[in-house]
């Protein structure tokens, strides 16, 4: 499957007002791949949960939090994953969503480390036993094909494990400290004039 481009009008207008246009294209060079790396195979696997975007055949966007034991993603091939819906409050909205459009977008969000890795792409919805096997507690499973995969910038993430607050994040009379990505040649030669 092939993703729809990474910047519409929308974010290129954006990028264009704030002189962002050269930044987004280098981390689209270096950081959207179209097949799974190892370490986003593993970040994927050892995960306990995520969240899944999808769009209604209205064109509405919905976003839910999936959880399970770590492990309840599976990455089945470097383009493929599945994951299980469990029995929920009955009204269907993820799944019928992808039923109605395909379309899906997964974050992970990896708080010790800290990593967030995008995926997007297309998603199936299975109800047969068979598909059901792998999943103890499965009513359903849903099989993603990948269109692309880019991690994030973790800056802002907050420790979830004792409540602090990433530096990162203005406050009154908190000045944040510099990224250290921006003193890397690759990113530094690109970034917005001042």
């Amino acid at each position: 499957m092939d993703a729809p481009r990474l910047y519409p009008p929308g974010p290129r207008a954006l990028q264009e007002q704030y002189d962002a246009v050269r930044l987004a294209d280098r981390l689209e060079q270096h950081t959207v791949v179209d097949a799974l790396l190892d370490w986003q195979q593993r970040m994927i696997e050892r995960a306990s949960f995520f969240f899944l975007s999808t769009v209604d055949d209205d064109g509405w966007p919905d976003v839910s939090y999936k959880g399970g034991r770590p492990g309840f993603v599976k990455v089945v091939d470097d383009r493929t994953l599945r994951f299980p819906s469990y029995d929920g409050n009955g009204m269907y909205r993820s799944v019928g969503n992808i039923v109605d459009t395909g379309k899906v977008a997964l974050l992970f969000i990896d708080f010790e480390r800290p990593k967030r890795l995008r995926l997007h792409g297309v998603g199936t919805v299975h109800t047969d036993a068979a598909s059901r096997a792998d999943f103890i507690g499965a009513e359903l499973v849903v099989e993603v094909h990948l269109g692309r995969a880019f991690f994030n910038c973790p800056r802002y993430l907050h420790n979830m494990r004792d409540g602090t607050v990433s530096e990162d994040a203005p406050a009154e009379g908190h000045t944040p400290p510099p990224p250290a990505w921006k003193q890397e040649p690759l990113w530094a030669e690109v970034l917005p004039r001042p």
